[in-house]
């Protein structure tokens, strides 16, 4: 049988001391960059496998970091979810991820069950934990949630994504601007009509009822439907994100109404398919990356809670459905 690769083996692969493969190994913030990824490569070469329960023993950690999501359905979900993980592995983590199910308790049962080292909260199940009494021996990180100093906190910016989407869309000449919301539920939801609110009332603009979707295609058809019937739609819509403004762009074409010719619309998220929509769609670019990898970092180096809070900015990224409105 082939000899299992030991640390001493990727250290004078890597051109390292067995410390600094140790550190890499058990995540500590100690170490260079540019050192970690030639660990990290060392390690991938060599076949170097960590022994899990040895290190339990050794250092009072599982390596492996709870997820908790309320659904995988959701791209913007998905994304995070994603990211969390791939910043998880860069730190020698594994992620053990549950979904809510019944309740947020019987969620943080079988992660505590498995012996993890910390929980990320993603997106809307953030709105549980913001509500519910969180064990004392778990330390949280909570991907978009208000303020609480139970635990680590990161956001995108959405207040001024939205802000930034509803100017451009001022500044191309529309009177005013229609909101597909998120759920009433939804933190980012919330934060993101702020934001549509906040910037037609400091341009002095009317501002409307939203119509409100669930984050799925679906439901954007419906409320663009809705506001189509209401003969509410106006030039120009804001929807709270990519999968919306999907279902949002079909009613409108089957309304026989043209983007952006007759109609203007931005999403939020950047989703990896906004670019091939028809017409390609302008949004507000959420930086998932960055976000996964503060949530796991704040987790791992142990910032304290209550204390740190990090707001990730978003980018608009113009696309061919906006363009200058020209009222007949």
């Amino acid at each position: 049988m082939a000899k299992r690769a030991s640390m001493a083996d990727v250290a004078a692969r890597a051109g390292v001391s067995a410390q600094t493969v140790s550190r890499v190994v058990n995540g500590s913030p100690r170490v260079d960059p540019a050192t970690r990824a030639r660990v990290e490569t060392a390690m991938a070469d060599s076949g170097y496998r960590v022994h899990r329960a040895a290190r339990a023993l050794r250092t009072g950690r599982s390596g492996t970091l709870g997820a908790i999501v309320s659904t995988l359905a959701t791209v913007g979900n998905s994304l995070l979810l994603e990211a969390v993980t791939e910043a998880a592995a860069r730190r020698g983590y594994d992620i053990a991820l549950v979904t809510i199910g019944d309740s947020l308790a019987q969620a943080l049962d079988r992660l505590r069950d498995q012996g993890v080292d910390g929980v990320v909260v993603v997106n809307e199940a953030s709105t549980l934990a913001h509500a519910a009494e969180l064990p004392a021996d778990l330390r949280f990180a909570v991907v978009d949630s208000p303020f609480d100093d139970r635990y680590v906190g990161v956001e995108t910016d959405h207040v001024g994504g939205a802000r930034a989407a509803t100017e451009h869309l001022l500044a191309l000449g529309h009177r005013t601007v229609v909101h597909i919301a998120g759920p009433a539920s939804s933190y980012a939801a919330s934060e993101r009509e702020r934001g549509w609110r906040e910037a037609l009332s400091s341009a002095g603009r009317v501002v409307g009822d939203v119509v409100r979707g669930a984050w799925t295609s679906s439901s954007g058809y419906d409320a663009a439907r809705a506001l189509l019937e209401a003969d509410a739609i106006g030039s120009a819509v804001f929807v709270a994100n990519d999968q919306m403004a999907l279902g949002a762009l079909r009613a409108l074409a089957e309304h026989g109404l043209h983007v952006p010719e007759d109609v203007s619309v931005v999403g939020f998220d950047d989703v990896a398919d906004a670019a091939n929509y028809r017409p390609p769609l302008t949004t507000v670019r959420q930086h998932f990356d960055r976000l996964g990898e503060t949530a796991v970092a704040m987790l791992v180096d142990g910032a304290d809670a209550g204390h740190s809070r990090l707001v990730v900015p978003a980018t608009l990224v113009e696309r061919a459905s906006t363009a200058v409105f020209r009222p007949v």
